[in-house]
């Protein structure tokens, strides 16, 4: 469209050009007046003629008037002025006192004056067949450039780039990847040691755990060329294109050695084969075959490092992930409370902080966020600050951030009736006082009726460290919290008048529940066995011929260990809600006041807890 935009702009130049010049040719000082052979020779009769000028088939004679008007006669191209005016009788002593001239054609007016309508006509004929062979041109060279790769080199003089200093956390994977960039710079302390240089490494890591930005610190710290593309960029609806742009990828690296090619989302062409049922599989297929064999095929492959990235490691083929292909894999995790607080400092260098804004205490009450979402965290804080007409991000604005970030903007639009506030007081206080007065679930943070995103309101709980295993103990705890909000609805307002608030947490509760079946051998019944295939349907043919592993007698002993897990978790959130009941009382009323209770505010209503051990967060919203 650009190019025809300006192959447009230059023919309209083009021909303003030409009209210029002939406006120049054909204007002159005094414009003619074409007039008759009687005219001319009754002027010349009167002695009003001073001169006439003669050329080709035309006659100008100038007046002796004072605006020197010129007037123009047409004669026959083979007739002469002498046979012209011949028959008029014209005595000779008139003819004496004008000045007469003949003027042959030349000059480059008079010729131009020829030959222009040609020119112009071959002009415009020669310029259209120039622009439709540039526009045929481009289009063969986009079809011949069709199957070269679309990779990007970065520059080694580039602004903006990343290094390993810029990135808090993942010290492993910085350690791993700080020793392929060691080797490229000083590669003989390796080799004489026998070493031989990775070919490959893969980054896996939940999304926003820091992949590609880990990449971009090696684009940073190598002093090598850095090629870098998407998976999906190789993959096209023609056959063949995304494996000559693996080739094409390859040569540009080899040419360039020693060099680092990486490839973003490798899991776009890089999953299992075999599994598909045609179509556009096969051309994915042949784009990983080619993937592997320029890795590592029959041709060595010297001087070229490939670095992939990927969240669904899972799904990629196993040719893939041998030896001598990725030879390293090196797993991001997301980051835990020391890793968090750094990465808070390296996101709030720009930002404006409050003394208030402890970011030690913001670690912890992250916990699961990986580095994408504390940028996020930060970035919703300080335009929070903004929208509040604050100078500093405030500690109130990255506490209403978190809670934005993982459950939604607050519904404050919203008007519920005074029932419903009542009963989402009594749901919400439910989930607060079992998770209180259960000895293993996390301490309880927060406490609101203020809807957000699809709750209606939330009970939050987190814990004070990390921790990475959680117990039977522990997930029986955490049901019963789940069901807190169901028993205080059923016993302040009896079984007739059950809501749909509970179903969110009914729908957790029971995956939970299916998972300690299922999954981690946490029935006495079952034993210690994983039931179902647990692993996700990838292509559809998987599908087809996936099955259950037991028999129809061992899913009624599920659904029965299933439902006896959840009707214990309804017995203790039962005992804990009866047996409390003055203090569910106290929260309601608060809650119905000022919609929001805090920890502190929340502890002194509630009194000690039976422990304080803290292990994953929770949090438990009704819909």
């Amino acid at each position: 469209m650009r190019n025809l935009i300006k192959n447009i702009i230059m023919v309209v130049l083009l021909l303003l050009l030409i009209a210029g010049i002939f406006s120049l040719v054909n204007t002159t000082q005094t414009q003619p007046t074409k007039v008759g052979v009687n005219r001319l020779v009754a002027e010349i009769n009167a002695s009003d003629v001073s001169k006439i000028s003669i050329q080709g088939n035309l006659v100008n004679a100038t007046l002796k008037n004072t605006s020197s008007t010129v007037i123009e006669v047409t004669k026959e191209s083979t007739q002469t002025f002498s046979q012209l005016i011949q028959p008029y009788k014209i005595a000779p002593h008139k003819l004496e006192s004008i000045d007469i001239k003949v003027q042959s054609g030349s000059g480059w007016k008079y010729w131009l004056s020829i030959f222009g309508p040609y020119m112009i006509t071959f002009l415009l004929i020669g310029g259209l067949i120039f622009f439709m062979t540039r526009q045929v041109q481009g289009a063969n060279s986009r079809a011949i450039g069709f199957g070269q790769s679309s990779a990007k080199q970065t520059k080694p003089d580039d602004k903006n780039k990343k290094t390993f200093k810029d990135i808090a956390g993942a010290k492993e994977a910085k350690e791993e990847l700080e020793e392929i960039v060691d080797f490229l710079k000083d590669p003989k302390k390796f080799t004489d040691m026998g070493a031989k240089i990775p070919k490959g490494v893969l980054l896996m890591g939940a999304p926003g755990t820091g992949k590609t930005l880990l990449a971009k610190a090696v684009s940073g710290e190598a002093d090598v060329p850095f090629f870098h593309m998407s998976g999906s960029e190789f993959v096209e609806m023609f056959v063949g294109v995304g494996a000559s742009r693996v080739r094409d990828l390859f040569n540009k690296a080899k040419k360039a050695a020693p060099a680092i090619v990486f490839i973003d989302e490798i899991d776009a062409v890089g999953r299992k084969r075999g599994a598909g049922l045609g179509g556009s599989h096969d051309e994915r297929e042949q784009t990983l075959n080619q993937i592997l064999v320029e890795m590592d095929g029959f041709d060595p492959n010297l001087g070229v490092i490939v670095i992939a990235a990927t969240n669904r490691p899972d799904v990629l083929d196993s040719a893939l992930l041998r030896p001598g292909r990725f030879d390293r894999r090196v797993v991001i995790d997301k980051p835990d409370i020391k890793d968090r607080e750094q990465i808070l400092k390296v996101h709030v260098k720009n930002k404006p902080l409050a003394k208030d804004v402890d970011l030690k205490k913001l670690a912890e009450r992250t916990p699961g966020f990986t580095g994408a979402d504390l940028e996020n965290l930060l970035n919703e804080a300080a335009i929070l600050a903004v929208r509040e007409g604050q100078k500093r991000v405030q500690e109130k604005n990255v506490l209403e951030s978190i809670e934005k970030v993982m459950l939604g903007p607050q519904r404050k639009s919203s008007v519920m009736t005074k029932r419903d506030r009542e009963m989402t007081a009594y749901h919400e206080a439910g989930h607060a006082v079992v998770a209180h007065f259960s000895q293993q679930c996390d301490p309880v943070r927060k406490v609101s009726i203020i809807g957000r995103g699809m709750a209606g309101g939330y009970t939050l709980s987190m814990p004070t460290t990390d921790v990475h295993y959680k117990t039977l103990g522990k997930f029986k705890d955490e049901l019963a919290m789940a069901m807190g909000g169901f028993v205080a609805e059923r016993t302040i307002y009896g079984d007739d008048a059950l809501s749909t608030g509970p179903s969110n947490d009914l729908k957790q509760a029971t995956q939970m529940a299916t998972n300690m079946v299922m999954q981690y051998g946490m029935s006495d019944r079952l034993g210690p066995r994983q039931y179902g295939d647990n692993e996700e349907m990838i292509f559809l043919a998987e599908e087809i011929h996936s099955k259950k592993n037991y028999s129809e007698k061992t899913a009624e002993l599920i659904d029965a260990e299933i439902m006896r897990l959840l009707e214990g978790a309804k017995s203790q959130a039962q005992e804990i809600f009866t047996e409390h009941h003055d203090q569910v009382e106290k929260l309601v009323a608060h809650l119905k006041e000022k919609e929001t209770v805090e920890q502190e505010e929340f502890r002194t209503i509630m009194g000690p807890r039976p422990s304080d051990k803290s292990e994953m967060p929770k949090i438990n919203t009704d819909t």
